[in-house]
């Protein structure tokens, strides 16, 4: 990468840097670009340069926040399958890391609360998002359907039933007294959840497909 590339990607570091935290503090409708500038020490030009307009912004914000979650969920299911779990104990300890990073501010507002009103409903109903957890879940199911844990034609309703859960509950963390109390209640329940849907043997860890 020449060096002129390697600038403009900082530069667009940057900017996303400074958008997720003043999305994550005031919000879509209260951040301008004059204040996303001037936190990422930018000039305007560069702004424009890498995005047309706050609403582009503002889904490479969602998505560098939406990668870190997935990234997070994808090293909780390989550390899971290192340790000698099943396909859906790997799917649950991706699921707890969910939970998880659902404590924190930017995956609260950016995700959960921003990102329909701003991009559209539509986007949290669908698979096209490569680095949506949705993903994972199906990936989990698919392999629990290739075990025969599943009825074949499941693995894709039953990933959007418990990625509504989840994030139902996400929801629910982000407005409790307790949040640390209600995401392990919340981690059982869906711990709950998974187990009365599929084998309890396999989501205690038997079987590494």
């Amino acid at each position: 990468m020449t060096k002129k590339a390697e600038q403009g990607d900082a530069t667009r570091r940057h900017l996303v840097d400074a958008a997720i935290a003043l999305f994550t503090a005031d919000g879509y409708a209260e951040t301008s670009t004059t204040r996303i500038v001037e936190r990422a020490g930018v000039t305007r030009g560069a702004l424009y340069h890498h995005f047309p307009d706050k609403h582009r912004l503002f889904e490479a914000a969602y998505e560098a926040v939406q990668h870190d979650v997935h990234d997070r969920c994808a090293r909780a299911a390989t550390e899971a399958k290192e340790a000698g779990h099943g396909v859906i104990g790997r799917m649950l300890a991706g699921m707890d890391a969910y939970l998880t990073a659902c404590l924190e501010a930017p995956v609260q507002r950016i995700l959960l609360i921003e990102g329909p009103l701003v991009l559209g409903w539509e986007r949290s109903v669908r698979f096209g998002d490569p680095y949506c957890a949705r993903q994972l879940l199906r990936a989990s199911l698919d392999g629990a359907a290739r075990r025969g844990l599943l009825a074949p034609g499941q693995a894709e309703p039953l990933a959007h039933l418990l990625y509504g859960a989840l994030h139902q509950a996400a929801v629910a963390l982000a407005t409790a007294a307790d949040p640390a109390a209600e995401r392990e209640a919340m981690s059982r329940a869906v711990a709950d959840l998974v187990t009365s849907r599929l084998p309890a043997e396999a989501a205690a860890g038997a079987g590494t497909g």
